[in-house]
């Protein structure tokens, strides 16, 4: 299915003959623009995008908190830099905001039980640290030392992203673990590696 916006107006009426994914068609295509993305046809589409699955953890006081989060990439190797997106209103954004520091952790697929307390799935459990090994190496935000892989940043740059921000955080300490099969989610659900696909050319 298709999707564009316009926002010019309410609805626009188009044709499109010159376009490879119309490549073959004799007559144009017709396709009618609305002026949104509906929210649920933006979240279906990004469903498709496999990633795999981070706990984001910081502390400011005695307040420790940490929820579940895919919005994660690389952004610098010179100096080593990544980023996380926050929705605003969650209560972990402020947090980073007051500490200017965050832990990132990337979770392996014995560690789903991590994934879905931090996301809020498991309500009966008041304090999502229960029971984890947590240490503190640079910056004071909470560490799962045991994580397939970690990084301990703070904050070099938040940038406005609509609902959430986007916080570049600079690499200060990181390690990982031994080589382990990484947790993944994918369109709504909890995923796992299959089995290496043969390379091309080989049986």
């Amino acid at each position: 299915m298709l999707y564009f916006r316009q926002e010019s107006v309410a609805y626009t009426i188009i044709s499109i003959r010159d376009h490879s994914i119309f490549a073959g068609r004799s007559a144009p295509i017709t396709i009618r623009m609305q002026n949104v993305i509906e929210p649920q046809a933006f979240k279906d589409t990004l469903s498709h995008w496999a990633s795999g699955v981070t706990v984001v953890t910081a502390q400011h006081g005695d307040e420790r908190v940490g929820i579940t989060a895919s919005s994660f990439s690389s952004v610098s190797l010179t100096p080593p830099q990544i980023l996380v997106c926050v929705v605003k209103k969650l209560y972990t954004h402020q947090i980073i905001e007051q500490s200017g520091c965050f832990g990132v952790h990337i979770l392996q697929k014995e560690q789903l039980e991590w994934g879905m307390r931090f996301a809020g799935m498991i309500p009966e459990l008041e304090d999502r640290f229960a029971g984890l090994q947590v240490e503190t190496v640079v910056t004071g935000a909470p560490i799962l030392v045991d994580a397939l892989a970690w990084l301990d940043c703070k904050v070099a740059a938040a940038h406005d992203g609509a609902d959430h921000t986007i916080f570049v955080g600079e690499v200060m300490a990181t390690a990982s673990g031994d080589l382990g099969d990484p947790l993944l989610y994918y369109h709504r659900n909890w995923r796992v590696l299959s089995p290496e696909i043969p390379r091309l050319g080989e049986e």
